[in-house]
C-alpha cells in the first residue's frame, strides 16, 4: 500500500482507503455487526488507514463500527459526514444549530472526544453561500470538537466555491465515467492544500465490467429505486450515466484494455492523478477488499491506455454527464 499527504491534515493515508456506505450489508439489506469489524480489519491488516463514514449510513451503525474499531487501532484516521440524515434536504440542515448536533450526535455514536474530519453531506449548493456554516465549523474546530473539515459535493462548481472557506478535504465523485473534476478543480484543490476524495470511484458497480443489460438489483438498492434521482441526486447512481450505456461503455474499457480486472484498473486509474489523496470504493464484506487494494499494486496507465480512457468517455459518457455534474 503506498500513502498520500491528505491536504493540510498532515494525515498520510492510504491511496486505496474504505468507504462505508455498505459496511456490514449490502445496499437495501441489513446490517451486521460482524461482518463489519471483519471487513475494517481486513482493510486495516491490507494497509488501509482511512475510513470514510457519515451519520446516515445504516441508520448511524457505520459510525459506531468504525468508532470501536479505531479504539484499538489509534493509527486510523478517518472522515463522517453530517446533514444528510434528515429528509427531506434543506439547507436549513446546515444552520450552524443543527451542525452542533450531528457533530454531537456523531461524537456519541463513535464515542470519542473529537472527529478527525467531518465533512458536510452533500449539501444543497446554496450552503454554499451560506458563510455561518462554515463559520460555525470553525468554532468547533477551535473547541477541539473537530480536527478539521470539508465538504461532500455533487458538482464541481460546490467545490471550487467550498475553497473559499478553511477547508481541508473535498470529497467528489470521480472515476472513468466522470472525469470533468480533472479539468479545474484539481489544480484549485492542489493549490489551497486541499485533500481530494475520489467518491463513487466505480460508479455504483458499473466499472467492475460484471453488469449485463439482464442484471438485476433488489428493490431497496438505489441501483434500482434512484436512476433518475427519485429519492436523491441522479449523479449518485451509475454516476449519473444510463445504465445501459453504461454496461456498453463498461464492456468496451474491458475490450480495449485487454483486462478482466476493470474493477482494480479503474481504481488505479483514479491514482494516476496527484490531487487525489484517496480513492474510498465501499465493501460489505472482507472479501471485496483484496478486490480493491490490489489497485494499488498494479503498474501506472500508459499514455495509450489513460487515452483509451478519454475515448471512451468522450463517446458514451461525456454527453451528458460532463454538463450536468
Amino acid at each position: 500500500m503506498n500513502y498520500r499527504k491528505f491536504g493540510k491534515t498532515g494525515f498520510n493515508i492510504s491511496e486505496v482507503s474504505l468507504g462505508t456506505w455498505q459496511l456490514g450489508g449490502k445496499w437495501g439489506t441489513p446490517f451486521d455487526e460482524q461482518d463489519a469489524q471483519a471487513t475494517l480489519a481486513e482493510a486495516y491488516d491490507r494497509g488501509v488507514n482511512f475510513f470514510d463514514t457519515a451519520d446516515g449510513y445504516q441508520d448511524g451503525a457505520s459510525e459506531r463500527a468504525v468508532g470501536q474499531f479505531i479504539k484499538t487501532h489509534p493509527d486510523v484516521h478517518f472522515t463522517t459526514k453530517i446533514g444528510r440524515k434528515e429528509e427531506p434536504l434543506t439547507a436549513e440542515h446546515f444552520s450552524p444549530k443543527n451542525i452542533d448536533r450531528y457533530v454531537d450526535n456523531s461524537l456519541k455514536n463513535m464515542d470519542i472526544n473529537a472527529l478527525d474530519m467531518v465533512l458536510l453531506h452533500c449539501p444543497p449548493t446554496s450552503v454554499m453561500y451560506q458563510p455561518e456554516t462554515f463559520f460555525e465549523l470553525d468554532r468547533l474546530q477551535k473547541l477541539g470538537k473537530i480536527r478539521h473539515y470539508g465538504v461532500s459535493v455533487e458538482k464541481v462548481e460546490e467545490g471550487i466555491k467550498a475553497l473559499d472557506y478553511n477547508v481541508a478535504g473535498i470529497e467528489i465523485i470521480f472515476n472513468m465515467f466522470r472525469l470533468r473534476p480533472a479539468k479545474l478543480f484539481f489544480d484549485l484543490a492542489q493549490k489551497h492544500d486541499v485533500g481530494i476524495l475520489a467518491r463513487v470511484p466505480l460508479a455504483s458497480g458499473l466499472l467492475s465490467g460484471k453488469y449485463t443489460a439482464d442484471t438485476k438489483f433488489a428493490p431497496a438498492d438505489h441501483r434500482s429505486n434512484n436512476r433518475h434521482g427519485e429519492h436523491f441526486d441522479k449523479g449518485e447512481t451509475f454516476s449519473g450515466v444510463d445504465y445501459l450505456t453504461g454496461v456498453k461503455a463498461a464492456d468496451e474499457l474491458k475490450q480495449r484494455l485487454g483486462t478482466d480486472r476493470l474493477a482494480a484498473m479503474a481504481l488505479r486509474y483514479i491514482l494516476m492523478y496527484d490531487a487525489v489523496s484517496a480513492v474510498i470504493p465501499g465493501a460489505s464484506n472482507p472479501t471485496q477488499i483484496e478486490r480493491n487494494t490490489a489497485a494499488a499494486e498494479l503498474a501506472p496507465f500508459t499514455t495509450e491506455q489513460m487515452a483509451i480512457v478519454q475515448s471512451v468517455y468522450d463517446q458514451y459518457i461525456k454527453n451528458p454527464v460532463d454538463y450536468l455534474w
